[in-house]
This record gives C-alpha cells, structure tokens and sequence, in this order.
C-alpha cells in the first residue's frame, strides 16, 4: 500500500472479527515499529504481546475498564507498550537533557507505535490504542519491570466494521509558516 493511501485509511476499529493473526504477523509489526526514530538511537520501546485466549480474557477483564473490553472484544491480540525510563531524554547519568524529562520516551514510544498500526493497515489488520489501562494490573501479569513506563494497549486484528474518517482540523489552523 501507498504510504500517503496507508495514513488516510487507517482507522481506530472497535470491532472485531473472530479470526487469528500469526506470530510472524505480529512480529513483522513489531520489526516496523523498532525502525522508528529514537533520541540518540536510545531505542527504549518495549512490547508485550498477548495472544493466548487465557491471558487476553484476564487483561480485558482486570486491566481494561467496560467500555475497552468491548472495544477490543473478538480482536486476537492486545500489545501492551512501554518504554525504558530515564534514558531517551536524558544524559546517560539521568539527568533530563531538556524541560520535557520522560515525554521524550512517550515521544519515541509514539513514533514505534505508528509504525506498528500503519504496518498492520498495510498488512490489512486493524488496530485499536487504548490510553485507559490498569498499568499495575498489566506490570503484575506481565512482569513489566519498574524501570518501564506502561504507556497503551493496542488492539489487533481484522476489523469487522470500516468505520468512516473522523472529521480533520483544517492545516490552517494547525501550522504557521514563517
């Protein structure tokens, strides 16, 4: 898929076919969202991916709040996403190198996160990110370290709806050229 096709298409689904999606799928994913840019190369995105029916039934139902479980219900895969802390942004002694501190690692985890769901569009997979999350409870089951921030969720999987462009702000009124 055109790369410029492939941002206009992509969609926040939440609803999902039945169906599997691979290990290599998922992992074809995961290799395009690791090809992301990073501060100084410091590459600090973390993945986790659930595919067992068992461990997808426990998050949704303990990490996800109602309206999330149904929103990523039938979708064969949730990739949890964190970052390593105090590393992107910062000097390699730990000090932030400017006023954003540890936006830098949400910053960089939002670049690999992109490059995950536009891949799974150009694969022809559906995505959902999910921002309200039980961070506690998805460290717990996971064995996500301290030194990780748990940032999202991302629903994956064939999307049973195709659901329409949500309304754009106009370029005017979101860049200045000066």
């Amino acid at each position: 898929m055109e790369a410029m096709e492939n941002i206009l298409t992509r969609r926040s689904v939440r609803i999902y076919r039945d169906t599997p999606v691979s290990r290599e799928t998922l992992d074809t994913f995961d290799a395009a969202a690791q090809m992301a840019p990073s501060w100084k190369n410091s590459q600090t995105g973390r993945y986790y991916v659930v595919m067992s029916p068992e461990m997808l039934e426990k998050l949704r139902k303990d990490c996800l709040p109602e309206f999330n479980q149904k929103n990523s219900a039938n979708a064969p895969a949730l990739i949890i996403t964190a970052f390593e802390k105090t590393r992107s942004g910062f000097t390699r002694e730990g000090v932030a190198e400017n006023e954003v501190g540890e936006g830098w690692g949400c910053y960089d985890l939002g670049l690999q996160n992109e490059n995950l769901v536009l891949k799974a569009k150009d694969m022809g997979l559906d995505t959902l990110i999910m921002g309200i999350r039980n961070s506690e409870k998805l460290r717990e089951y996971l064995e996500i370290p301290a030194s990780q921030e748990v940032v999202s969720v991302i629903a994956v999987g064939y999307g049973a709806i195709k659901p329409e462009m949500p309304v754009r702000k106009n370029v005017e009124d979101i860049v200045k050229f000066f």
